[in-house]
């Protein structure tokens, strides 16, 4: 596990899963969502967020989060294992409400500083209308990456999550060379 690409709706957990893993493995996390949004809630050019996700993807090891269906082929075909928090609607738009009111009037960790979190009706409407309009495409991809073998975890419940992230080994780090054999 070096490359892990972690993928939902809003709300589902991607960032929480994300922390999860490269606390348990040692890997970088990179927040999509903080490369993404511009202070005051501003968006990149298309070319120019294309153009830095190819420069996140470039790195040896890490573990994304976001799903930006823009760019999803680019880090799916890189990573070697996928996470698709494949949570209910209602679940998901709870969360967002939630984090509404825990980050009122600030921006929460995982997202660009001067983008206090926010919750407008366009957001629902993505959060609500994510499982016909996002999911089939995102899971015609993971059917991809299954047939190339890479790693390939659907969750459908907490319980699912946890025990995926139980089964991560810890990475372990290169010993140092004892006295002995130096």
């Amino acid at each position: 596990m070096q490359r892990v690409v972690g993928i939902g709706s809003s709300g589902s957990g991607k960032s929480t899963v994300a922390r999860a893993i490269a606390e348990k493995t040692g890997l970088p996390v990179v927040h999509l969502d903080q490369h993404y949004w511009q202070p005051g809630w501003v968006e990149p050019a298309s070319e120019a967020w294309a153009a830095q996700v190819d420069q996140l993807v470039s790195a040896e090891a890490w573990v994304m989060d976001g799903t930006y269906s823009g760019t999803l082929p680019r880090r799916i075909a890189l990573a070697d294992t996928v996470v698709f928090l494949d949570r209910s609607r209602w679940l998901c738009l709870r969360r967002v409400v939630q984090r509404r009111i825990q980050y009122a009037g600030q921006t929460r960790p995982d997202m660009t500083e001067g983008c206090p979190e926010r919750v407008t009706l366009q957001f629902v409407h993505y959060v609500l209308s994510y499982p016909e309009a996002r999911r089939p495409g995102v899971l015609a991809q993971l059917a991809t990456a299954e047939a190339r073998g890479d790693s390939v975890h659907r969750q459908r419940s907490d319980q699912e999550v946890d025990a995926f992230l139980s089964a991560i080994e810890p990475r372990r780090t290169r010993a140092s060379p004892s006295p002995e054999s130096a």
